[in-house]
């Protein structure tokens, strides 16, 4: 899971106001409801000392409708100076909070994130495409966002079947076909470079897709799921379209966690590419050489949630005490912060993914472990624990 939404609240100065809120709505008593909720949740932050500018950036936020018709929750994380992060969350809260506090309270939102996946809905027919970026943050929960349209330079599409010129016409009409698929398969190139989604999604007249299939480039290719039903304009079964594309997104979202899984699960066999336990994760984030970071379900309930790391003013610089922080180097802005918020933050800082490993699944000491970019000599490892002199490493996995 990629991390770079969190990238707006590093650096920024607290105290952070984090809100999760139940933000279904249903019809007019249910804008009633929502409002009441955030009131409610508005006046236990007020008491905390939360800045009323904050306050009312917010609120006027969570006015307005997300949209979203099944059951969602929303997540705002405000710095001093105003809102950094506003997201959906795929399953509402059981209820809605708020906080104040120096750091925010991100872990319930990196949960939700874990479930979304990006992509590029691609509706063709011989003419051009509609391209709609769009966000599955979970089972039943998509935001559809930027929408854009590309038209083909070329307009004679239909084949003349009867008289002496349909041989001609016909030939006309299929080159203008594969002129305008060239046209939409160039732009699919152009801005799956530019945004990098998790997924494409084809879709629309028959030929047309295939036309557009046969012009993409490799990396549209190696992201391309086709989805048939859909269609530009009227005329299409929204529910069943919905629904095929729910489950692409579903299989995309379990290939992404198990792809890392096995990542980590390979290189720990190997002895090399990969690390487990607290001190040796913090170690290689200090190091930079984090590429995904991975925490047990459970730890983050009982046990990395009831632990505390040391952090400076930069990502990186964090430790298990404040001697321990010293040491390297940080003589100013130390402070004291849940391991579970400061692991996830110095991922962020450096670029790293995260992904929740359910029971079972890897082992995991402490309930952490890291898929790393590289290795060297002085890299921890606990391949052969059996002859290490540090029995403080051997501890139990989660």
């Amino acid at each position: 899971m990629n991390l770079h939404w969190l990238k707006p609240l590093l650096g920024r100065p607290s105290p952070f106001t984090t809100v999760y809120l139940d933000a279904t709505r249903a019809e007019v008593a249910g804008e009633v409801e929502a409002a009441e909720r955030w009131r409610t949740v508005r006046r236990g932050l007020e008491r905390d000392g939360a800045p009323r500018a904050v306050l009312d950036e917010i609120g006027e936020l969570v006015s307005r409708p997300t949209g979203v018709r099944a059951p969602h929750g929303r997540v705002l994380v405000a710095d001093a100076e105003g809102v950094r992060v506003d997201r959906l969350l795929s399953t509402p809260p059981a209820q809605s909070s708020g906080v104040v506090a120096p750091v925010p309270a991100l872990l319930p939102a990196v949960r939700s994130a874990d479930e979304s996946v990006q992509y590029l809905l691609v509706e063709v027919d011989r003419f051009g495409a509609d391209l709609t970026w769009a966000t599955a943050w979970g089972p039943g929960i998509t935001e559809a966002g930027e929408r854009a349209s590309v038209e083909g330079d070329h307009d004679e599409v239909h084949k003349v079947r009867e008289g002496a010129l349909s041989r001609r016409g016909q030939t006309r009409a299929e080159d203008s076909w594969e002129r305008n698929a060239e046209a939409v398969a160039a732009a699919l190139d152009r801005r799956v470079a530019e945004r990098t989604p998790e997924l494409v999604v084809l879709t629309g007249d028959v030929r047309a897709v295939a036309l557009v299939r046969d012009e993409i480039g490799q990396q549209v290719r190696d992201l391309l799921v086709e989805v048939p039903g859909g269609a530009r304009g009227d005329g299409v079964n929204q529910e069943a379209f919905a629904a095929r594309v729910a489950q692409v997104v579903d299989e995309v979202r379990e290939r992404r966690r198990a792809e890392v899984l096995d990542r980590f699960r390979t290189a720990r066999g190997r002895g090399e590419g990969a690390v487990t336990g607290l001190d040796d994760v913090i170690e290689v984030l200090r190091r930079g050489q984090v590429d995904e970071l991975v925490l047990h379900v459970a730890a983050l309930v009982a046990g990395l949630s009831e632990r505390t790391l040391w952090v400076g003013p930069e990502p990186l610089q964090l430790a298990t005490s404040p001697e321990d922080l010293e040491a390297l180097g940080v003589t100013q802005g130390a402070r004291e912060m849940p391991a579970d918020v400061a692991l996830v933050r110095a991922a962020v800082g450096q670029d790293a993914g995260l992904t929740f490993a359910d029971d079972g699944l890897v082992d995991l000491v402490d309930g952490v472990g890291a898929v790393l970019r590289w290795s060297d000599g002085s890299t921890p490892s606990e391949a052969v624990p059996t002859q290490s002199a540090d029995q403080s490493r051997l501890r139990d996995v989660v």
